[in-house]
């Protein structure tokens, strides 16, 4: 077989292991996060921590677990919605260690845009490098479909399949390659929803 004319890493993560977080264990990553939405900056005066947390199942990539959340702002007029992460190292026995949070809020919701078929957030967690100045940046996505019967969900770039989860209580996470350099053509992450029949429910950018 001649050599792969675009040789990037596929499946870069490990697939999730625990699940949405629960218990004693998410109570500390509420309060990391709690934490991270309270440096938030240019937050409406009055916003408070928020009380209830939407957690995402975790993923595992560069020595670190990365565990997004979503959640509505407390104290406020404004519909707000706060998003970000928790990342940690897993420590002996299985404890978090060196843990790390990020957040950031938004008044784009999507009990406004009824068009929407899937609800997404995103960060870039790190970078990529290939030869003679090929790159891409390390994105973790973390969403909930807004259609009915998606069990899936893929994450593509040019049409080929880089990671993939499975929906859990409406929740998924996915970690993979975006925004490629030096490849030639610009090629970026497309999101797509399937149902058990493996038929496209639906397709979102992360640049729409």
């Amino acid at each position: 077989m001649p050599p792969n004319p675009r040789p990037i890493p596929r499946f870069i993560a490990d697939s999730t292991q625990e699940g949405i977080p629960h218990g004693r264990f998410a109570e500390r990553l509420a309060e990391a996060f709690g934490e991270a939405c309270a440096a938030v900056k240019d937050l409406p005066a009055g916003t408070e921590p928020p009380s209830e947390l939407e957690w995402y199942p975790e993923r595992a990539w560069g020595g670190r677990v990365w565990v997004p959340c979503t959640a509505r702002a407390d104290g406020t007029d404004r519909k707000l919605e706060l998003f970000g992460y928790v990342s940690y190292v897993q420590g002996e026995g299985g404890e978090p260690a060196e843990l790390s949070a990020r957040a950031d809020f938004t008044d784009v919701l999507a009990e406004d845009n009824p068009d929407w078929k899937i609800d997404l957030n995103d960060e870039v967690i790190g970078r990529w490098r290939g030869e003679n100045g090929r790159a891409g940046a390390v994105t973790l996505v973390w969403g909930r479909p807004l259609v009915q019967g998606a069990v899936a969900a893929t994450a593509e770039l040019d049409r080929e399949t880089v990671d993939q989860e499975e929906i859990s209580q409406g929740r998924f996470t996915l970690l993979a390659l975006d925004a490629l350099e030096a490849f030639g053509d610009d090629a970026y992450m497309e999101v797509k929803l399937w149902n058990r029949r493996a038929q496209e429910l639906a397709s979102e950018s992360l640049y729409a």
